[in-house]
């Protein structure tokens, strides 16, 4: 089984990617907008200071994206989200599961800060 980052890396991308096709046309792989939040979104993964320990970042109790990126993704997770498990079944399934993780475990960070600069 994936770990648990990868699992969530994977769930961004598969949102976003849909976000983009429904609402910016299938004729590209994904418009700049939704290419720089995906970047944004692994870069904020990537420096999630819970790691393998991490809820779902809708139950998280750091806010690491900025407000507008975090408005953005709300948006994403709104319009996609509820159709996850039709969509990506396996993807859905797990992330509704990482979902009911309360409160984060403290991992092994990749930064030796909890805040990087965005």
């Amino acid at each position: 089984m994936k770990k648990r980052m990868e699992r969530e890396r994977e769930t961004v991308s598969l949102m976003i990617h849909r976000y983009c096709h429904d609402h910016h046309g299938p004729e590209t792989d994904l418009c700049p907008d939704c290419a720089d939040l995906l970047a944004y979104a692994e870069k904020r993964l990537r420096h999630c200071p819970f790691q393998e320990g991490k809820t779902t970042c809708g139950r998280c109790p750091v806010h690491c994206y900025r407000p507008d990126k975090r408005e953005k993704i709300r948006e994403v997770m709104r319009t996609v989200g509820p159709r996850m498990l039709l969509l990506h079944p396996l993807a859905g399934f797990l992330h509704m599961i990482d979902g009911l993780r309360r409160k984060p475990k403290p991992g092994k960070s990749g930064s030796s800060s909890r805040r990087q600069s965005d």
